[in-house]
């Protein structure tokens, strides 16, 4: 099949070749799945952001009804006068 020595050192060559370019490539593949890809930590770092402001939230929420809690107390303990009625009625 292969009579020229010449040949045969180019087919020898286009199969190194291509194992190397094979390697390579599985190797990358390899660290993107290792990695998760960059589309996958940008989605991860959304996630952490949104999380993050999640969780602000809450604290503020859990804080301002100890607060609001607080003046209710407050409230509830001094005389109750009509216009003070009707101005927590406006809130």
């Amino acid at each position: 099949m292969i009579d020229n020595p010449f040949t045969m050192v180019v087919f020898i060559v286009g199969i190194v070749m291509l194992s190397v370019v094979l390697m390579v490539r599985f190797k990358l593949e390899a660290r993107r799945a290792r990695t998760g890809g960059d589309g996958q930590m940008q989605a991860l770092g959304e996630e952490v952001a949104r999380l993050k402001q999640r969780v602000a939230v809450l604290e503020r929420i859990a804080t301002d009804k100890n607060h609001l809690l607080e003046q209710e107390f407050e409230r509830l303990r001094d005389p109750v006068s009509p216009t003070r009625e009707r101005d927590a009625l406006h809130r």
